[in-house]
């Protein structure tokens, strides 16, 4: 399939919604769309017929949930499920295109929930790989609301299959995806993967995605699909319907492809007549080509940093090279002591994290792992992979949630051959330092020389100019006194002659010397004036951070030097200089140090009441991470980071209560359940964490409830809140219908319900008490009905 020639010509469609169709085709509650290609295959053929003939150009499998974990619990197998659904889509689409569907497992990864990223693209894989064989012609990854489950996905696509790769992930009102993804990141992780197209899909309709599609479009190097919903969900007649119209819908497409959108289709809601009007619409119409140029970026999964614009700071105090309580902490596997060395840095000023865990006495792969994994949970900013040896760096590049930079390469083509696949692969930056076979290049003249081989080298791997950093390292100036001023030149040289960027640690400079901070300072000053880009450095030190702020004014990077006057006018004793992490157990919880938190808690427990503890520092502290995700300066991993580490403070709080034999804690009883017919949990599972450790006592039933069972526990355990899950359209008849059987048999029973498919409109409309939007909504609703 080779899509850009095709939209040089014209737009590509996707057809619509399929659990819409099978729902007018008397799909009920309980049933898997999926099962519909064994049991009753003709009603699926005909809806792609419906599709095909309105003219949508490529049909999607009816395998959006057809993975393992949900299979687990019907009779038809995964192998079963997929071979139908690409023999009825192959059989029914003649010339047309036929996109094998994988929507998101269904669990939520780590550190938010417990599915691996390992055991994901497992999952993944499996579906691919019989997809592919049984004729699919190309791969549509859709509706994934978590960054990591998504780069799971691609890499499954692409390292099992030939065909190309379309994703999209769904976003929110607020411009983040669930887990807090913006869509400038997803479109620098997702390109960076090597994606053919790239986009947005369900949860809003297409008027309330454009501003998000508009971002999207500022950076894409690659087609951008959007696939809205037919606007918001209602009822009526006791039927779930959108309220917008095909010619609304094709109104606000129009303008989406007047700006640069190249693949439309719909999602929940849409039918035939919706993929009809797009076609009638832009059929005069011919694709606007995108001409955007590649930043050069390192991203976590919440946050892109671009290097270029203005200078960026690598935090490089996660090194053991010289740091005897660091190696201590390596051996002894106290990974909070690591997390609180990149705390401090990120609140020193630190845009990026080097991670160097380069020790003989470890198994370094496993602990790089390790600390990514905690690290990539805890910080919002992106990390840079530091070793020596190419293993750990491609496992940590793989399992990274983001694009990382990778420290490094050099000339030498042994280096190269093995750093440069790992690159291209993972769309990672990467450190070229300006050495090769003959050593360290001293004059400018051989700094340029082996920095343009490794940019040839780099290109005929396929990492671009932009996805360079080139360090052209210095030597110190107590013994090679005139070489200090060559590496700047090169800086300006080789910035003015190719495109990219520029990076140096400038400590070694001072080696030797006495009064070192005053060489490194100096020095850096004279760097970032010959034009380097990211300095590799120890933000903790305040002069250099002095330095670097009084850069950014002069030259014109802080804008009325808003940055510059907002740091000096707060700037007191405590924040003046960040050395250490606060010990307060307040503050442990916000930084989500688990351990630390725990032996602070049972320490604090020696002279206060157990109740007090909880009341006085666990409870404010989950509130004060609770204002920030709110206000969407922390996202959701952060969030379950913070509460999972309360969590650990209450089980001392509970040893404590054991010992003194009193009773647990139990603000209130809350039942939770996802609706019978709804096999999903991922929401359901955050507002249980969060509700657990504001004190309350969760009753969790599960997934796929039923009405009698929900009731039944109610009465039993005189349950006062019920709490509802449902994320699929499909299974909203059920939520409605059990409210109204709780309003009947629990009448002093109130309701609260959430969900992807709902918002506080739908949610009155079906009888529900509450809306909760999200986990910390859930609390406040809980608070409100217990008095607490």
């Amino acid at each position: 399939m080779e899509i850009q020639k095709i939209l040089n010509d014209r737009f590509l469609l996707f057809d619509g919604a399929m659990g819409t169709m099978l729902q007018k085709k008397g799909l009920g509650a309980g049933k898997l769309p999926e099962i519909y290609n064994i049991d009753k295959p003709q009603i699926i053929y005909d809806i792609h017929k419906k599709y095909l003939d309105a003219g949508a150009d490529i049909i999607t499998t009816n395998t959006f949930g057809a993975n393992k974990l949900k299979l687990k619990e019907f009779k038809y197998s995964v192998e079963d499920v997929i071979r139908e659904a690409v023999k009825i889509a192959r059989s029914a689409a003649g010339n047309k295109f036929v996109a094998l569907d994988i929507g998101p497992i269904g669990r939520m990864m780590k550190p938010v929930g417990t599915l691996s990223f390992y055991d994901a693209y497992e999952i993944f894989k499996q579906q691919i790989i019989i997809g592919s064989r049984e004729g699919a012609d190309l791969i549509l990854i859709e509706t994934i609301s978590d960054l990591y489950e998504a780069k799971a996905a691609v890499l499954a696509a692409k390292e099992n299959s030939s065909l190309p790769v379309f994703c999209t992930m769904t976003f929110q009102e607020n411009m983040r995806t669930l887990t807090g993804t913006d869509p400038i990141t997803m479109v620098q992780v997702l390109q960076g993967l090597g994606v053919d197209a790239l986009g947005l899909n369900c949860s809003l309709g297409p008027k309330q995605l454009s501003p998000i599609v508009d971002e999207v479009l500022k950076v894409s190097t690659v087609p951008v699909i959007v696939q809205p919903n037919a606007g918001l969900p209602k009822i009526e007649k006791g039927e779930t319907v959108y309220d917008i119209t095909p010619s609304e819908f094709v109104c606000e497409i129009k303008k989406m492809a007047e700006k640069g959108v190249a693949i439309f289709g719909g999602c929940c809601g849409t039918n035939p007549d919706f993929i009809k009007a797009i076609k009638e619409n832009l059929n005069s119409l011919k694709p606007k080509k995108l001409s955007n140029k590649r930043l050069t970026t390192a991203c976590s999964s919440t946050k892109t940093v671009i290097i270029g614009q203005e200078v960026k700071i690598i935090g490089e105090r996660i090194n053991p090279t010289g740091k005897k309580k660091l190696k201590e902490a390596l051996k002894t596997n106290n990974i909070d002591y690591i997390i609180s060395e990149a705390i401090v840095q990120k609140k020193a000023g630190a845009d990026i994290l080097d991670i160097n865990l380069g020790l003989p006495e470890i198994d370094e792969r496993e602990m790089m792992k390790k600390v990514i994994l905690e690290l990539q949970g805890i910080i919002d900013i992106p990390l840079q992979i530091d070793s020596m040896k190419s293993d750990v760096i491609e496992e940590a590049v793989r399992i990274y949630n983001g694009k990382p930079i990778i420290n490094s390469v050099n000339g030498k083509i042994s280096s190269m051959k093995k750093i440069f696949p790992i690159a291209k692969k993972y769309g990672a930056c990467v450190i070229c330092l300006c050495l090769d076979e003959e050593g360290l290049g001293e004059t400018v003249e051989r700094k340029l020389e082996i920095a343009e081989k490794i940019i040839n080298i780099a290109k005929a791997y396929g990492v671009p100019e932009e996805n360079l950093l080139i360090d052209c390292l210095t030597l110190t100036v107590s013994t090679s006194q005139e070489t200090v001023l060559e590496t700047l030149k090169a800086i300006k040289m080789i910035k003015e002659k190719y495109n990219v960027k520029t990076v140096l640690g400038a400590s070694n400079v001072s080696y030797g010397l006495p009064n070192r901070k005053a060489i490194n300072v100096t020095y850096l000053a004279l760097a970032l004036g010959y034009g380097l880009d990211a300095p590799i450095t120890d933000p903790t030190v305040e002069m250099i951070m002095d330095v670097i702020r009084a850069f950014k004014v002069l030259s014109n990077q802080d804008k009325e030097c808003k940055e510059y006057i907002e740091f000096y006018s707060n700037k007191s004793c405590e924040t003046a200089t960040v050395k250490k992490i606060e010990k307060d157990l307040k503050q442990l919880i916000i930084n989500g140090m688990k351990e630390e938190a725990y032996l602070k808690t049972k320490e604090i427990l020696k002279t206060r009441e157990a109740m007090e503890v909880v009341d006085t520092y666990l409870i404010p502290a989950l509130d004060i991470v609770g204002e920030k995700y709110e206000r969407g300066i922390i996202f959701l991993p952060q969030l379950i980071r913070s509460a999972e580490t309360v969590k650990a403070s209450f089980e001392a709080v509970k040893e404590k209560l054991i010992v003194e034999e009193k009773n647990k804690i139990s603000k209130g009883k809350i039942i939770l359940a996802t609706v019978k017919g709804d096999i999903h949990d991922i929401g359901k599972n955050i507002v249980k964490i969060l509700l657990e450790n504001y004190g309350f006592e969760v009753i969790d039933l599960g997934r796929d409830v039923s009405v009698k069972e929900i009731i039944d526990t109610a009465i039993k355990e005189d349950v006062k809140l019920i709490g509802l899950s449902a994320l699929m359209t499909t299974t909203i008849q059920s939520m409605e219908e059990t409210i109204r059987e709780i309003k009947l048999h629990k009448p002093d029973c109130c309701v609260m319900v959430g969900g992807a498919v709902l918002n506080k409109d739908y949610a009155e409309m079906i009888g529900a008490h509450f809306y909760g939007k999200d986990a910390r909504e859930a609390v406040k609703i809980a608070q409100k009905i217990f008095g607490v």
